[in-house]
């Protein structure tokens, strides 16, 4: 049963990863945050963080909170007693995640109120932590914000009290995510050519990016120096339609010779979302 398990999650992982090489979006790995204090919530409240995460539409997340299971997994596979099974799940099928996210939770009270016959009216929680992101593709790392909860409702219970005490951050968290993954898209298609220039182009993204009319991008052309990709600015593009959640349509600031031979040249051409 663990066997067929594993194989199915790995299954699932190298179609997702199929379905996702049209998805330009950073790959954000999260582990199961850490903790100066004994406490049975770290897993909730990173799942808490993972959700958020995933609601902003800018990244495609990794939980990474059950990495230590599957590694053991695909280890123990390669084993004598899976050495002539042909459902041995294959190696090294997890995305690779482009940044990392940690979390160590510094602080977590959760305070009874009491009634005034001094049965239990429920709970109020307060907690603080820190995230830290690290870039895979150069090991550097930012300076670790730290982040605490302010003004938490009372719940019927210490799990939603946890709840609501990160519900109070989620403000901050998503500014953060915002702040430190900046949105990357790539042009699929060029749509009208004037004067042997690009005017408007289709762009992988939409509204599962949380793209809107009226945004801008920069378009950057990306070559690979010494295995690592230089970018060299071209121009800005604006969003004139969203035509559906994987795909929009964008005007080109001034017809630009460079994005269509760049693109006829199979050369990557990367959108990064301005900031207002």
């Amino acid at each position: 049963m663990k066997q067929a398990i594993i194989i199915l999650f790995c299954a699932l992982t190298i179609q997702l990863a199929a379905f996702s090489q049209n998805d330009s979006r950073p790959i954000v790995g999260v582990s199961k945050f850490s903790s100066e204090v004994e406490t049975k919530y770290a897993g909730a409240i990173t799942e808490k963080v993972i959700e958020m995460l995933t609601k902003s539409k800018r990244f495609r997340v990794a939980d990474r909170t059950s990495i230590d299971k599957v590694k053991d997994e695909l280890e123990f596979q390669k084993s004598e007693y899976f050495i002539d099974s042909k459902n041995t799940a294959e190696q090294g099928v997890l995305a690779a995640a482009d940044f990392i996210l940690t979390g160590h939770i510094r602080q977590i009270n959760i305070q009874r109120i009491l009634n005034a016959d001094g049965s239990i009216g429920g709970y109020r929680a307060s907690l603080s932590f820190t995230l830290k992101i690290d870039v895979t593709s150069t090991g550097v790392s930012t300076e670790a914000q730290s982040f605490e909860s302010k003004g938490g409702l009372k719940a019927l219970s210490p799990e939603r009290a946890v709840d609501e005490a990160i519900r109070t951050l989620s403000d901050n968290l998503e500014q953060y995510f915002l702040n430190n993954f900046p949105l990357n898209s790539k042009i699929v298609k060029i749509l009208t050519v004037k004067n042997d220039g690009a005017t408007s182009v289709l762009i992988a993204g939409g509204r599962s990016f949380g793209l809107k009319e009226g945004d801008k991008l920069l378009v950057q052309k990306v070559e690979m120096l010494e295995g690592k990709p230089y970018p060299t600015d071209i121009t800005q593009i604006k969003i004139t339609k969203v035509v559906s959640d994987d795909f929009s349509e964008c005007s080109v600031a001034k017809a630009n010779a460079d994005i269509l031979q760049s693109f006829n040249a199979g050369q990557k051409l990367v959108c990064k979302l301005i900031k207002d």
